[in-house]
């Protein structure tokens, strides 16, 4: 085979919230509390898609661009410790092309005033259809979505 090649990485992503880890595990706790944060509005769950947040559940969604592909993402968690940890793997597809396949653990411990959130990923990339400054950057505009939907949900 031509053309292909695995490139390995791994980065983590450090942010601090002013809530309790407990309010911060609730918003990766329920398909609703995901929804504020992770879709635009156009990009809410279809019929299809499954958020089964539970060891051995399954997390799955596709996203349709308006020019491109459809991205899928399909997620099974291992390791869930309410309001301190959640160790999940995950694959990415970009139409039918698997682009990489990835662990990721988010840690939650207390922080001054709040919640330090550290989001690790260990990540193969595969055939230069992601790359890892990519993935990087693109979980950094996720996690301060999150920090958006936090602050705007009513206390």
């Amino acid at each position: 085979m031509t053309g292909r090649a695995v490139q390995h990485a791994t980065f983590s992503i450090e942010r601090t919230f002013e809530f309790s880890p407990a309010e911060v595990f609730a918003a990766f706790a329920t398909a609703e509390a995901n929804g504020r944060w992770l879709f635009a509005p156009d990009e809410a769950p279809k019929d299809g898609d499954e958020f089964d947040f539970s060891v051995g559940g399954r997390d799955h969604f596709a996203v349709k661009t308006p020019d491109g592909p459809t991205h899928t993402y399909d997620a099974s968690y291992y390791d869930i410790v309410p309001d301190q940890r959640i160790i999940y793997c995950y694959e990415m597809y970009s139409g039918d092309a698997r682009i990489s396949v990835s662990v990721a653990t988010i840690e939650l411990s207390p922080a001054q005033g709040g919640t330090r959130l550290t989001f690790t990923e260990d990540g193969a990339y595969l055939d230069g259809l992601d790359l890892p400054r990519q993935r990087e950057e693109g979980t950094g505009f996720v996690l301060d979505d999150f920090i958006r939907a936090l602050r705007d949900q009513p206390r």
